[in-house]
């Protein structure tokens, strides 16, 4: 079954991450079909805007931590795994990306969010980077748009602590536009999205392209690529996941 499911309406994509019985976390094969659909919207002239959302109570628990662990025993190439594609999709995204955040962001799931243009969160979402935990460094340039978007002290500590932030002081940090009720994210969402679909997209993509730093992004990517690639070889990394795996082992 695919990880991931998507619809056309009204000029919206609407990708959803569909393996909720793992808290939407993203496996390899997620990140390649996530990457096609981004580029299908992208040349698509009938779509206006993308959304992005989780099926279930999550937006994403971030990648799934059995592919970090398979790169970090050495038998798989995280350089060779869909993860680049869906980088470079994502970031290079021309039209306007929307984000309905339920739930638990964590890891991929938040840093994806900088990506997008408009986010709204769910009252008792909480957003976590545990990467340091991991004995990993940032990702998807996330060491550049984080503190870009809300200061080096709070981005550090949102990286190096791993402590949770809520949907108000997301707001208030300015990672999302609004905090409404859970039941509520995905339609309020879905509206603003189309309520971009219907505006002239060359001024969109236009204005989306004068704002964003498309070469300090790229620079950010390269750099934590080969960061992240090099911490996955490490003892402390190796550990990380040996008792990551160890508490989700089901026990007799």
């Amino acid at each position: 079954m695919s990880g991931i499911r998507t619809e056309v309406s009204s000029g919206v994509m609407t990708i959803v991450l569909n393996r909720p019985e793992k808290k939407n976390a993203i496996t390899n094969a997620m990140y390649g079909e996530i990457a096609d659909a981004l580029n299908h919207a992208a040349s698509d002239p009938s779509v206006g805007a993308v959304l992005l959302r989780g099926e279930g109570a999550d937006f994403c628990s971030g990648n799934d931590i059995g592919m970090f662990a398979e790169a970090s025993a050495g038998t798989v190439d995280i350089h060779e795994s869909n993860t680049g594609t869906f980088l470079t999709a994502i970031t290079t995204f021309p039209k306007p990306l929307v984000a309905a955040v339920t739930g638990r962001a964590i890891g991929v799931g938040v840093t994806m969010l900088f990506h997008c243009d408009l986010v709204y969160v769910a009252h008792d979402c909480q957003l976590r980077t545990p990467f340091i935990d991991l004995a990993l460094v940032p990702e998807a340039a996330s060491a550049y748009t984080i503190p870009a978007r809300i200061g080096h002290v709070t981005a550090f500590a949102l990286f190096a602590l791993g402590d949770p932030i809520g949907a108000d002081e997301a707001v208030a940090l300015g990672i999302a536009n609004r905090a409404v009720p859970a039941a509520e994210v995905a339609g309020i969402a879905a509206a603003a999205a189309k309520a971009l679909a219907a505006k002239p997209l060359s001024a969109l993509i236009a204005t989306k392209r004068l704002m964003r730093d498309a070469e300090a992004i790229a620079a950010a990517i390269d750099a934590e690529s080969q960061a992240f690639a090099d911490q996955l070889k490490t003892p402390e990394a190796a550990a990380a996941f040996a008792a990551f795996a160890a508490r989700k082992a089901p026990r007799a």
